[in-house]
């Protein structure tokens, strides 16, 4: 999934997104795991509930996504608070659809699955690529922002289905979606399968990792997590991301002529 860094020629048209390297996927584990502590700090710890919560950072979602459409070239620090408001809007909208509507987890899944395979198909039917290096138009870019917000919101609710409906727990949970990642980077590195469905798939499969990793860290000890504080850990992922982005150097990926 790593894409090997060129110098540029003049010919070469940037993209908005980010060059998909070791630090981008790091940096995408540590916003999905934000989201979820994030988004049970202010559904949860400060009692807002899920509708509440959902509409705070769908409102921060759309100003994001407008923001990043708007830009003319890439900013690392503007893409990366749209992904963190894609997860965040993620958690609080799957948790309202399992726990509030009442689908339930299974339901929920079943729904978001069926959302996001809607979203591809269409996008590939529209533009003829979901390869994120032929991201250049305003189109292609809400096609990748709404796309990337139903992956966010299936990933709780997978996430939470692993853990709880499953009973595999936080850490059986973090076993699974990480062994599967670990499979996706052996079938990039040893076979020919597309890299853009191999892109898609681990794009996908590291958001229900960060939410039961999130979960894992804020859940109470006796549902198997460490009760650490949200507030806490989320202050902490924050400021990881933050150093991540001031000390590595962040390219734009190239557009596939």
């Amino acid at each position: 999934m790593t894409q090997t860094a060129r110098e540029l020629s003049p010919s070469d048209t940037l993209t908005k997104v980010p060059e998909v390297t070791l630090m981008f996927w790091l940096l995408k584990i540590a916003a999905t795991t934000l989201g979820e502590t994030g988004g049970d700090a202010v559904s949860m710890s400060l009692n807002l509930g899920y509708l509440v919560s959902t509409l705070i950072f769908a409102v921060l979602f759309a100003a994001s996504v407008a923001a990043q459409i708007k830009a003319r070239a890439f900013n690392p620090w503007l893409y990366w608070l749209t992904i963190i408001a894609t997860t965040t809007v993620g958690t609080t909208l799957a948790d309202f659809a399992d726990r509030s509507l009442g689908i339930g987890y299974a339901g929920g899944t079943t729904l978001l699955s069926l959302l996001l395979i809607a979203s591809l198909f269409i996008w590939h039917r529209t533009l003829g690529s979901i390869n994120i290096r032929t991201i250049v138009s305003a189109k292609a870019e809400i096609f990748y922002w709404v796309t990337i917000m139903f992956s966010q919101t299936l990933g709780t609710a997978l996430g939470d289905w692993t853990a709880d409906s499953a009973h595999l727990g936080y850490l059986g949970g973090t076993v699974i979606f990480g062994g599967l990642l670990l499979l996706l980077v052996a079938a990039y590195y040893l076979t020919h399968i597309s890299r853009t469905a191999l892109f898609w798939l681990a794009f996908i499969l590291t958001r229900p990792l960060g939410a039961v990793v999130g979960d894992f860290l804020d859940k109470p000890i006796a549902d198997g997590g460490l009760a650490l504080s949200r507030m806490g850990a989320s202050a902490t992922l924050l400021a990881f991301i933050v150093l991540c982005l001031i000390f590595f150097r962040h390219r734009a990926a190239r557009h596939a002529h």
